[in-house]
């Protein structure tokens, strides 16, 4: 299998991740730190590794990840699409695979903007009829 230089990029919410995989024992560092260090919730490494669970290659890889910005749970998103797609860099194949399971679909969804008039983007202040 032919490995790429070229970090893949996976964004979610205000988080973007530059994921490498190289073939190896397994390893898995996110910012430097091992995966589970750095995620201390186990949901969040599960929901990491969910492409390479999906695709049987869970300890072929080593999987070098950076990621900036947002808060945890938008990381593990951002670096479960890095995953997926360097996954797919590195065999076309998978493609089907993964896209049935959704990890090669970007998350849409963000934080809806405060509106002026309003507590919060739909709370609204409390009403007082007198």
């Amino acid at each position: 299998m032919p490995t790429t230089n070229k970090p893949n990029t996976g964004r979610r919410k205000e988080a973007v991740a530059r994921v490498r995989l190289v073939p190896g024992s397994g390893q898995h560092r996110v910012n430097g730190r091992p995966m589970g260090e750095y995620f201390p919730r186990l949901n969040l490494v599960r929901h990491v590794e969910e492409p390479l669970v999906a695709t049987h290659r869970e300890g072929g890889f080593d999987l070098i990840g950076t990621v900036r910005g947002g808060g945890l749970t938008g990381q593990a998103g951002a670096l479960r699409l890095g995953v997926a797609r360097a996954l797919v860099a590195q065999d076309e194949t998978l493609r089907g695979t993964l896209r049935k399971h959704g990890l090669l679909t970007r998350d849409p969804r963000a934080t809806e903007r405060k509106k002026y008039g309003q507590a919060k983007a739909r709370k609204r202040f409390q009403f007082s009829k007198r």
